[in-house]
């Protein structure tokens, strides 16, 4: 891979992995214009280890708050008194969250690896998503107080945990999906934003790392090192600059605005696929 392409799969991934519009959809059909074989396994372990740049932009925008739950969940462990912070309940929300996409990830490996790299597939997965997270967000216009933060209990965190695991056909959107799945739940538009984060910070820096050492090879004989620094360096920046972006557009806005992206990028691929410009694979 040449450093340029490289800079630009950092950028497509650092504006992606956050916003509901998939950053692995956008990935696949990217490197699939740029002429890389998609299902190649170089080209997976870089799209998987990239994800790591956004990643740590994400751990280094909630510094404060990781810190702040890990402390509360840490006393919470030892004193009875500390159990009554709502930190301690949402830690283990955290961790209790993350763990189905870790069961459903390394279990439908080869599945998610393979047969869903398809553009047929990131298709599919951008235009019907679309429906689902309008339906959420009209849902939860309709509510005349939405939940916060401080509301969220461990079986909404596994709950959250258990859409993200949609997440893994391209095209839905990790942070579409669990953002979706908290919207159905009466929570918020900020605090489903950032729990989109949380629930997505200890997943992806598992499976970046993991592909990182499983797909060493792979990556130094067909991509190579520089090009994969550069583009985790690349990423990271572009995702800092997003995740302060959205927050503050969700603050204030529905997520219409990406519904309608969603379909049109839907749309424009298909095109792509019946003109013959791409093929699916």
């Amino acid at each position: 891979m040449n450093w340029w392409h490289a800079i630009i799969l950092g950028i497509v991934e650092g504006l992606s992995e956050f916003l509901p519009i998939s950053s692995t959809g956008h990935l696949t059909v990217v490197e699939k214009l740029l002429g890389y074989p998609i299902d190649d396994k170089g080209i997976t372990a870089f799209t998987a280890v990239i994800q790591v740049g956004a990643i740590l932009a994400a751990v280094l925008y909630f510094l404060k708050d990781i810190v702040r739950l890990a402390v509360g969940w840490f006393k919470g462990l030892f004193s009875a008194d500390a159990r009554t912070n709502p930190d301690y309940r949402l830690g283990w929300g955290v961790i209790v969250g993350s763990v189905p996409i870790v069961i459903v990830g390394l279990t439908l490996q080869k599945v998610i690896e393979g047969t869903l790299r398809n553009l047929w597939v990131v298709v599919a997965g951008l235009i019907l998503w679309s429906v689902v997270l309008w339906l959420a967000d009209r849902t939860t216009g309709k509510r005349a107080i939405a939940r916060g933060e401080e509301s969220l209990t461990i079986v909404d965190a596994l709950i959250l945990g258990l859409w993200q695991c949609v997440a893994l056909i391209p095209g839905v959107s990790r942070s579409g999906a669990t953002i979706s799945g908290a919207l159905f739940r009466g929570i918020d538009r900020v605090t489903a934003t950032r729990w989109s984060f949380f629930l997505g910070i200890p997943a992806l820096l598992g499976a970046g790392a993991l592909e990182a050492v499983k797909g060493s090879k792979d990556i130094s004989a067909t991509v190579g090192w520089g090009p994969t620094v550069v583009g985790v360096g690349v990423a990271f920046v572009v995702a800092y600059a997003s995740i302060a972006w959205l927050l503050r557009f969700v603050a204030s806005n529905k997520f219409t605005a990406f519904v309608i992206y969603r379909v049109l990028a839907g749309v424009a691929v298909a095109g792509l696929l019946l003109a013959g410009v791409v093929t699916a694979r």
